[in-house]
């Protein structure tokens, strides 16, 4: 059997602008999509309404196309998709993978938490609500087992969701779908076979796989690229006050960009804009010249 046409995908949050950190994990997918000949969708992850900024999403989108990065077909917007979210909700209350949970934040201060900073859920409410509480959300009941996936970046990975990450929350006591469900329940109604995404989303891919697993739906392949940090060792973003792209010299962005990725341009296309820099980068590709670890991007726009 041959295998299935490559659909890839970039996923943004509209929350601001892109910046140099989500450049360069739109180029790597952009890049790895061109190159095996598939097609790059557009999702906008709009779900966490609250901290989406008024306009960021069209900003989003002139950012891409102002770098040559070109999608195939209409966006999708998380914000519009509840409908597809609930009844995967659904699914899972009717197989008993999820339970109602009463617990509030101030509750769960005090909860150990994983090496990402997340609360271990205790399991209060697993067997049941506790006398005299409400159901404010819905976590998915996992199973202490190691799952194991392969990235092509980053190699052989492991993880026991009880030891390592507990009862996961799919819908929020604001009453807001989690990012885990929504972007399983996405990325298969996208038709998407590789993922290629920041590593700042690699400890989220064993709790994805077991959420496909139980919803009958297809795992995608996944890759994800180093972090950009600062000179503090901070991630870029938005909280770390990253700056948004320029809209000047956008080729030397670009190509400091593919040189983060392993993939620096001859001197011949120094002056070459976005175009010229992409046809060569999607020729000459290759994922395992990624390197595994973050980057300080000190000269970073």
């Amino acid at each position: 059997m041959n295998p299935a046409p490559y659909v890839g995908r970039f996923a943004p949050s509209p929350t601001g602008p892109l910046h140099f950190g989500s450049l360069v994990a739109a180029v790597a997918s952009f890049l790895d999509a061109r190159a095996a000949g598939g097609r790059w969708l557009l999702r906008m992850e709009d779900l966490d309404r609250p901290r989406c900024e008024p306009g960021a999403a069209d900003t989003i989108l002139r950012q891409l196309e102002a770098y040559g990065l070109h999608w195939d077909g209409a966006v999708i917007q998380q914000s519009q998709r509840d409908d597809a979210y609930a009844a995967a909700l659904d699914a899972l209350k009717a197989r008993g993978a999820v339970y109602p949970c009463a617990c509030t934040r101030s509750q769960l201060a005090q909860a150990p938490r994983n090496r990402e900073g997340e609360i271990l859920y205790p399991g209060t409410c697993r067997n049941g609500l506790p006398p005299g509480t409400i159901a404010r959300a819905w976590r998915v009941r996992v199973p202490d087992v190691s799952a194991r996936f392969h990235d092509r970046i980053q190699g052989d990975l492991e993880q026991n969701l009880a030891r390592d990450v507990g009862d996961f929350i799919v819908k929020r006591a604001d009453g807001l779908f989690a990012y885990q469900l929504a972007v399983v329940v996405d990325d298969a109604f996208q038709g998407i076979t590789h993922v290629v995404r920041g590593a700042d989303l690699l400890w989220n891919t064993p709790r994805q796989i077991y959420l496909q697993g139980l919803l009958g739906l297809p795992t995608p392949v996944y890759a994800h690229v180093p972090l950009i940090t600062n000179a503090a060792g901070q991630k870029l973003s938005k909280q770390t006050l990253a700056p948004a792209l320029p809209e000047a010299g956008r080729g030397a962005v670009l190509a400091l960009a593919l040189a983060v990725l392993g993939h620096p341009p001859p001197p011949e296309l120094n002056d070459a804009g976005p175009a010229e820099l992409l046809a060569w980068a999607g020729a000459h590709w290759r994922i395992g010249n990624v390197p595994l670890r973050p980057v300080i991007a000190n000269t970073a726009p």
